[in-house]
């Protein structure tokens, strides 16, 4: 008979209520990983917007900008303007063949590592354990009532969190415009509001996401984990339990004593057990895992191979006097060898292999690409547009003028003086400030540091001849430096 108080009326559940995750506090060859690298996460992102870089007078001194209003993007000595967004494509494209090669490699490191998830719930989660103790301390405060200790803790804790979250918010948008110079305006409230506004959008993501959500966030909300699959493989390294070691447990010091002393604990003569593995059921693994998971029971989308259990199950395998690595990074293949008494392979074997390797070939082809692309290219264009409106004047010494609007882009950081003429056609040029009386072959103009000069350029021609003909308009830099650009159009006449 079904319970009166179950209001399922006995049907099973598809969602269940979130179990806080304490993560405890572990010392170890992968925790001091995860210190360095995001140490050197947090320096990067909050330090980039304040290096100077010397570009001279005519450009911004921020090493890393991406300049909205001028439409450019600097980093250090690298300028990219609009036409060259390819780059920055390119720079994405490397970063997502990066990261497969990566997962295929050593599986989810980056998102144990490296990913911001990560790096700032690491960082939440250490603020968290000074104010309110380590894991025991922090799930007794959690069960206590409210009082005036646990408002204190708590309110010292999310003062703090905030504090991160509004700094994570204001170095994001230091990297859009002049740091020092949006400081102040902040400081002052004279800063544009799409700055405040952006600023209390990324304080109110950081602070839930990495304060509240910490772990929902890589279980249920990245696509990452259900896409990793397709680019790891058998020789794939994975945070994982050696049940052929562990297995049966001993559940306790005291029996994982006697095991080792060649005892049989009777608790396992039940199962038929001639042995008793290493794993003594401390459940330390899971104390440390700042998703909650048990690696004990294999493969799981929760875990972010962060190695923190393979720290916590070491740390009980020296007290308990058992080889380490109990739990550690093993690939699917090393596993069966090593479960039947055999060795690993070695490591260049398990790493190259062909989906690594063409991982790391395209990725490198692209990186030599845009590297190739950025030291060969020029810093000076030119652009040609015909006018159609009229399509074609006839002047009154009965020959043809078309007009053209014309871009010069100067890329250097001084101003250039350019030549502009035309090729093709036996025309003379001249620009709308000047005459026909004072065209010439070639015009000069003087186009400002980091800027496009637009001017109106007529060209008049012998009405016989084509009706249309191919024509170039060519760019040449007067200066030491030199440089040259060219641009093809059309030379238009009637039937």
């Amino acid at each position: 008979m079904a319970d009166p108080r179950d209001l399922t009326n006995g049907e099973e559940h598809f969602f269940a209520a979130r179990r806080k995750v304490f993560p405890k506090k572990i010392d170890g060859t992968f925790r001091r990983l995860k210190w360095a690298v995001m140490a050197v996460a947090l320096v990067v992102y909050y330090v980039t917007p304040w290096l100077r870089w010397n570009r001279g007078p005519y450009a911004p001194d921020q090493a890393v900008l991406v300049d909205l209003a001028h439409r450019r993007f600097y980093m250090f000595s690298i300028e990219i303007w609009p036409h060259e967004f390819y780059y920055v494509a390119g720079l994405l494209i490397m970063a997502a063949i990066g990261l497969f090669l990566v997962t295929s490699a050593v599986g989810r490191a980056w998102c144990g590592y490296a990913c911001p998830q990560t790096v700032w719930t690491d960082l939440f989660v250490h603020v968290e354990r000074m104010i309110e103790g380590d894991r025991n301390a922090q799930i007794r405060l959690d069960r206590a009532p409210w009082g005036p200790a646990k408002i204190a803790k708590r309110s010292s804790k999310l003062i703090l969190w905030l504090a991160i979250a509004v700094s994570t918010g204001g170095a994001w948008v230091f990297y859009f415009t002049d740091a020092p110079t949006l400081a102040r305006e902040l400081a002052n409230g004279t800063a544009p509001f799409v700055a405040y506004a952006t600023i209390g959008v990324l304080t109110f993501t950081t602070f839930t996401l990495g304060g509240l959500m910490r772990e929902q966030v890589c279980i249920y909300m990245c696509p990452w984990p259900r896409i990793q699959g397709a680019m790891m493989d058998e020789r794939t390294l994975a945070v994982t339990y050696k049940s052929w070691r562990g297995e049966p447990r001993s559940h306790g010091v005291k029996r994982a004593a006697e095991a080792r002393d060649g005892n049989m604990v009777l608790a396992d003569l039940a199962t038929g057990a001639t042995r008793i593995g290493d794993c003594i059921d401390c459940n330390a693994c899971v104390a440390v895992c700042p998703t909650g998971i048990d690696i004990r029971e294999g493969p799981q989308i929760g875990c972010i191979t962060c190695g923190l259990c393979i720290d916590a199950c070491d740390d009980v395998m020296k007290r308990v006097g058992r080889p380490p690595r109990l739990i550690g990074y093993t690939t699917e293949v090393d596993a069966r060898l090593e479960s039947a008494g055999k060795p690993a392979l070695p490591p260049l074997r398990r790493l190259l292999r062909p989906r690594t390797l063409i991982y790391l070939t395209a990725w490198s082809a692209v990186g030599l690409a845009m590297l190739f692309s950025l030291g060969t290219r020029t810093r000076l264009t030119v652009e040609a547009l015909q006018n159609r409106n009229p399509m074609w004047v006839r002047l009154s010494d009965g020959s043809i003028r078309n007009s053209y609007s014309i871009k010069v882009r100067n890329m250097e950081g001084r101003p250039r003086t350019i030549e502009l003429g035309l090729q093709g056609l036996d025309a003379a040029i001249w620009t709308e400030e000047g005459s026909r009386q004072s065209a010439s072959r070639a015009v000069r103009l003087t186009v400002p540091a980091d800027q496009v000069a637009k001017v109106s350029l007529f060209a008049a021609a012998p009405a016989t001849g084509d009706q249309r003909t191919t024509i170039t308009f060519t760019a040449r830099a007067l200066d030491r430096e030199g440089g040259a650009a060219s641009a093809p159009s059309f030379f238009e006449r009637p039937e």
